[in-house]
């Protein structure tokens, strides 16, 4: 995936607001698609303000003192962070927007579309780095078919749905769907629509939490390995919601570890692992430029077919 970083530009942007300017950015990206919209379907367009309400998310991670460290969330899922050391939380935000301005402006280059002739070159590349496979056709074949869905589309929004399946790898899911014989059309078709949801995450906690109890101490060293990853790729200054939702997914399992340590009363404990068992059935029945691991191509396209 495309890492922008501020090389050299500092004094460029120090006087700018790039906070203001990364919302207006994308508070004008938001209304042209709107309007496009609602052109070709001869509707009204939706109150601006209410629009743009929560148009960004900013996060500062939890800190008694400097250095500090904040994220921001952009509309489609992407998340990027700051890369200087900051010594107050505003400077944290300032800096995480410059970082999403200057992937956001950069993705808009014509040269960030999904063309045939990117995928063509695309899969020549992969051929060639695929050499070595267990099942090259098959993955390749797989490469090809999310390249295709997302022709005329960005990098980033290809990276935002390429999320899905790296987190649906990393967890074990296209595993255990492969096992049940979900077809692998099925399985691409349901997850490319399917967002990162409350409902996703704490299925894939459960999951860790059901690795914990036959593992103990495993979730905490998984965590410690996810918080490194996340912080190694801040300071590149690349996109990290991969990242951030491993730690995000392993903090969940690990408080409900907590809870089951203390004899807490189990309500709370019914109620998560009841909402995620429900999901869970739900999902199964058959659900540096492109961040795309070998295996999590060989995991999507492994399934039967």
């Amino acid at each position: 995936f495309c890492s922008v970083r501020d090389t050299g530009n500092t004094q460029r942007f120090k006087e700018l607001n790039v906070v203001a300017m990364l919302h207006h950015f994308w508070e004008q990206k938001q209304m042209s698609q709107l309007n496009g919209s609602a052109s070709e379907s001869n509707g009204p367009v939706r109150d601006k303000a209410s629009q743009s309400e929560s148009l960004l998310l900013y996060e500062s991670s939890p800190s008694p003192g400097p250095p500090y460290v904040c994220y921001v969330t952009l509309p489609g899922g992407s998340c990027f962070g700051n890369y200087k050391v900051c010594e107050t939380q505003a400077e944290a935000r300032r800096d995480a927007a410059r970082v999403a301005l200057m992937n956001s402006l950069v993705n808009e280059l014509p040269s960030r579309r999904i063309s045939p002739d990117f995928i063509t070159q695309s899969l020549q590349q992969a051929a060639t780095d695929s050499a070595d496979a267990c099942d090259t056709s098959t993955s390749i074949g797989t490469y090809s078919l999310l390249l295709h869905s997302y022709q005329g589309h960005t990098m980033l929004e290809f990276q935002e749905m390429m999320t899905v399946f790296q987190l649906l790898h990393w967890n074990g899911t296209l595993k255990a769907l492969r096992e049940r014989q979900c077809s692998r059309q099925s399985v691409i078709a349901y997850y490319s629509q399917r967002g990162l949801d409350e409902y996703m995450r704490s299925s894939m906690a459960l999951d860790w939490l059901g690795r914990e109890q036959r593992s103990p101490g495993r979730v905490g060293e998984e965590l410690q390995v996810a918080q490194r990853e996340l912080v190694l790729a801040r300071r590149r200054g690349t996109e990290l919601r991969f990242y951030k939702e491993k730690t995000e997914i392993l903090s969940l399992a690990l408080s409900q570890v907590y809870i089951h340590q203390t004899h807490e009363p189990l309500k709370h404990c019914a109620f998560f692992v009841n909402k995620c068992i429900v999901v869970f059935l739900t999902t199964c029945l058959c659900t540096d430029m492109i961040s795309i691991t070998k295996d999590c191509l060989l995991d999507i396209s492994n399934v039967i077919r």
